[in-house]
C-alpha cells in the first residue's frame, strides 16, 4: 500500500461565475474567473511544488484541476499516480522546480512518464520557474551545463512541447528539441508600477547580463535607464563598482529575473542611494529569497520589493511588509488556453 494524506491529492473544482475569460480581451495584468468548461480532453495537472498558483490558474479557465496523488516511500522514492481517464487528452502539467529544486524536478518528471503510458495526446510542460537556468554554460573547467541537461530529461520524460515563465537567459529555448512558449511577467508587472505614476523614474539593470531586460521595461515605462557595474568575488558574493546613468533626486526601479539571497539586490540598492537617488524600488518574476534574502531586505534601503507568485513564499516572506506578491495566473492561464486553442501567444505580451 503507499501511503496518502489528503494534503498529497491535487485535485480540486473551482467555483463558477457567469463570465468567460477571452485571451487579451481584459488587461494583461488582470485576472478574471470563467465558467466551468465542459471540455474533457483539456485537462490541467500539478505537482506539490506549487499548488496554490495551479489552483489559480484553474479558477482562471474554469477547470477542475486533475486528480493525481504523489506521495514518498519510506526510503525517500516519489510515488505519484493519474486517478482519471486522460486518454486522448491534451494535457498541461504545473510545476515549478523550486526548492526543494531535485524533488519536484523528480516529481515533474514522474508524472509526464505517468501521462505518456496513460495516452495522453499532447503533454505540455508549464514551468513557472525552470531551476537550474543559472547553470547554462561551461564557465570553469569540468563543469555540466545542468540546464541542458533538465531540458533533455523533459523531452526524454515525454513532454511534447514547455511552457517557461521569464527564463534567465532567453536562449535556453534552445536546449529543447521540442517547441517552447517563453512568456514574460512585465505586463503583470508594469501595470503595478504604472498606477503608482512615479515622476522622474529610472529602471535600473543591476548587471551587464540584464540590460535588455531593463531596457524593455523601461520603454514600456517610457522612464531613463540606468545600469550598476559589479564584479562578482566569489559564489554568491558581488561587489559593486559604480552607477552608470543618472540617478540623482530620481526614483530607482531596480529590475531583475531572481531574487536569490538578495546579496546584488541591496549592494545595488545601497551604490543607489550613495548616488543620490530618492527611493529604490526592485522588481522581479521569480523570488527564491534563499538564505539571508529576507532578513537582508528587511533591514536595507529598499521601500518595496514586488515579485510574482511563480515561487510559493516561504511564511517570513510572507511577513516581510516590504515584499509585494502579485499573481500570473491569469497570465499564464490566457497562454495555456492560446495553446490549447492554437491561436497566437505572442499576441497578448506585445
Amino acid at each position: 500500500m503507499h501511503p496518502v494524506t489528503a494534503a498529497e491529492k491535487t485535485t480540486t473544482v473551482p467555483e463558477q461565475s457567469d463570465k468567460k475569460a477571452q485571451p487579451g480581451a481584459e488587461p494583461k495584468g488582470e485576472r478574471k474567473p470563467t465558467r466551468a468548461r465542459d471540455d474533457v480532453k483539456w485537462k490541467i495537472f500539478s505537482g506539490t511544488a506549487n499548488d496554490g498558483l495551479a489552483r489559480e490558474i484553474c479558477d482562471f479557465l474554469g477547470l477542475p484541476l486533475g486528480q493525481a496523488c504523489i506521495s514518498r516511500f519510506s526510503d525517500g522514492e516519489t510515488y505519484v499516480q493519474i486517478e482519471e481517464n486522460v486518454r486522448g487528452a491534451d494535457v498541461f502539467m504545473i510545476q515549478p522546480t523550486c526548492d526543494p529544486v531535485d524533488l519536484h524536478l523528480m516529481q515533474l518528471l514522474l508524472l509526464i512518464d505517468a501521462l505518456k503510458r496513460a495516452s495522453a495526446r499532447r503533454i505540455t510542460v508549464v514551468i513557472p520557474y525552470f531551476g537550474y537556468a543559472r547553470q547554462d554554460r561551461k564557465d570553469k573547467p569540468r563543469v555540466p551545463i545542468s540546464s541542458k541537461l533538465v531540458a533533455d530529461l523533459l523531452t526524454t520524460a515525454g513532454a511534447d512541447r514547455a511552457l517557461v515563465v521569464d527564463l534567465h537567459a532567453p536562449q535556453i529555448q534552445g536546449f529543447f528539441n521540442i517547441p517552447v512558449d517563453h512568456v514574460f511577467a512585465s505586463p503583470v508587472l508594469v501595470d503595478y508600477f504604472r498606477k503608482k505614476q512615479f515622476p522622474d523614474l529610472t529602471v535600473v539593470s543591476p548587471d551587464a547580463g540584464g540590460v535588455e531586460r531593463a531596457r524593455f521595461f523601461a520603454k514600456k515605462m517610457d522612464s531613463a535607464l540606468a545600469i550598476v557595474d559589479k564584479r562578482r568575488v566569489g559564489m554568491d558574493v558581488t561587489e559593486v563598482m559604480h552607477v552608470i546613468g543618472d540617478v540623482e533626486g530620481r526614483i530607482c526601479l531596480i529590475l531583475d529575473d531572481i531574487i536569490d539571497t538578495a546579496g546584488t539586490l541591496v549592494k545595488t540598492c545601497q551604490a543607489l542611494l550613495e548616488a543620490g537617488a530618492k527611493e529604490v524600488y526592485s522588481c522581479a518574476t521569480h523570488a527564491v529569497l534563499s538564505g539571508p534574502a529576507v532578513e537582508r531586505i528587511s533591514k536595507s534601503g529598499l521601500a518595496e520589493v514586488v515579485v510574482t507568485n511563480t515561487i510559493p513564499l516561504t511564511a517570513a516572506a510572507r511577513s516581510e511588509p516590504k515584499i509585494k506578491v502579485l499573481s500570473i495566473a491569469g497570465l499564464i492561464g490566457r497562454t495555456i488556453q492560446s495553446i490549447h486553442e492554437e491561436t497566437s501567444v505572442s499576441r497578448l505580451f506585445i
